[in-house]
């Protein structure tokens, strides 16, 4: 990343260069945050399903992220030419936005300052059978996998079983990429399967994958902010639980830990690569060899990131700095730091606990002092105040779907009812706060 990114400079004279941070997400509200204290003015993009960042108390405006590559950039380029945007830090906080910016880098390049590379840059990061022959150049194990042909009988690819069907890259959202990895216990179900994620995708995204056996204590990220290939800030945590428990989603309770050959492979991936940017590189460790093997990269803001925020590298702010030509230097994170989002990490320890795999003393004492809250903030509470209301909504959707197929039966469209109504056929978990309604694309 050079000096001046996309020919756009700043001056200490100048008001703070924005950050406009697409995602409403707790990863976006952790980029909102990470700005917002420093001083650095910021709005959100966000949809009504995502609405954590919108409600934090750092963030400036709220607009409404439309549906669609077209609507997307026009808004993204109506904002940088006409709303005060030009020259702007573009923070996404999911893969489908990293692929879009990737695939418009030319047009977006010269209105923002970007934080994800070019796509020809990129894929490595967003396609596994990239991620792999890198790896097989850079010397980085991984599991075995296969990536069967159309037509091809995959049963005569398997070998030992269990076995993960694995999409290629998780942009398009569909039943395989919501569950991450579906296991296979023999011949018969990888055939089940197998034809179940042909129903809706290509012969070409979709993979068979060996099952590393291990839970939590074998699972590592490394999380960085790099510059043309060279780290200026890392760190490494252990994965201790996800949700769901087998193939995770999300991390759900992290820990920081001193593993230097997680480091030592993510260094050469991202040298191989010349990756710029922030990254989290995830690995297992094979307890049948030993070695750690990479699993999947992830070229954005992720899930932890805001558990050095405090202790260790800022890497939204860092990423900032690096792009307003500011220094970027940061302390190392010590071994130990933790990291909950406490809602997801309930529901995910919840079947070990009741099936008293898990002692209920051992896990209170993981929770026990100092543990960095992905949503939870005394500085920032709104944000939280929201989470606890989409866990009560959760518990009424029956009824709250019932009320909403009513008003819908009474009034042909949202926009014809009142406020108050509108806002219960609004995507769930919605907020708007008082006086204010979401900026949207046209208006």
């Amino acid at each position: 990343m050079s000096a001046a990114p996309n020919g756009i400079t700043s001056s200490a004279r100048t008001p703070p260069v924005a950050g406009l941070v697409i995602g409403g997400d707790y990863r976006g509200l952790g980029a909102v945050r990470s700005l917002g204290r420093h001083g650095v003015p910021v709005d959100v993009l966000y949809d009504g399903d995502h609405p954590l960042a919108a409600a934090s108390r750092f963030a400036r405006r709220r607009l409404a992220w439309p549906a669609g590559d077209d609507a997307r950039l026009a808004l993204l380029i109506r904002l940088a030419e006409r709303e005060g945007h030009f020259g702007s830090v573009l923070i996404p906080s999911s893969d489908e936005v990293v692929a879009f910016i990737g695939r418009n880098h030319a047009q977006l390049a010269t209105r923002y300052r970007l934080t994800t590379p070019r796509w020809d840059r990129l894929q490595w990061a967003h396609d596994k059978r990239r991620l792999h022959d890198l790896a097989d150049g850079a010397g980085v194990a991984r599991p075995w996998t296969a990536y069967p042909a159309e037509g091809e009988d995959i049963t005569r690819l398997a070998r030992d079983f269990p076995m993960v069907i694995k999409p290629v890259s998780h942009e398009a959202m569909n039943p395989l990429a919501h569950d991450k990895a579906w296991r296979v216990d023999d011949r018969r179900t990888l055939a089940a399967r197998y034809a179940e994620a042909r129903a809706f995708l290509p012969a070409e995204q979709v993979m068979l994958q060996e099952l590393i056996p291990g839970g939590g204590e074998s699972q590592y990220s490394y999380g960085a902010i790099v510059d043309e290939g060279r780290p200026l800030a890392e760190v490494v945590v252990r994965r201790l639980r996800q949700y769901p428990m087998d193939f995770g989603r999300l991390s759900t309770f992290v820990e920081t830990v001193d593993e230097p050959a997680v480091a030592e492979d993510s260094r050469r991936l991202l040298a191989a690569a010349r990756y710029t940017g922030l990254i989290e590189i995830e690995f297992k460790r094979d307890p049948r060899d030993g070695r750690l093997k990479v699993l999947d990269a992830n070229p954005r803001i992720w899930g932890w990131h805001t558990l050095t925020q405090r202790t260790g590298p800022d890497f939204v702010h860092l990423l900032y700095r690096l792009l307003t030509d500011a220094p970027v230097a940061s302390e190392p994170a010590p071994p130990g730091l933790r990291w909950a989002r406490l809602d997801a990490d309930l529901a995910a320890s919840a079947r070990d606990l009741l099936a008293g795999r898990m002692p209920l003393g051992a896990y209170a004492a993981s929770l026990a002092g100092r543990v960095e809250s992905a949503i939870f903030a005394a500085d920032d509470p709104l944000p939280g105040v929201v989470a606890l209301g989409q866990l009560e909504l959760m518990a009424i959707t029956g009824v709250r779907g019932r009320l909403a197929a009513a008003l819908r039966r009474a009034a042909p469209s949202a926009q014809t009812l009142p406020n108050h109504a509108a806002d219960l056929l609004a995507p769930q978990g919605t907020v708007r706060p008082a006086g204010e309604q979401p900026v949207r694309a046209g208006q």
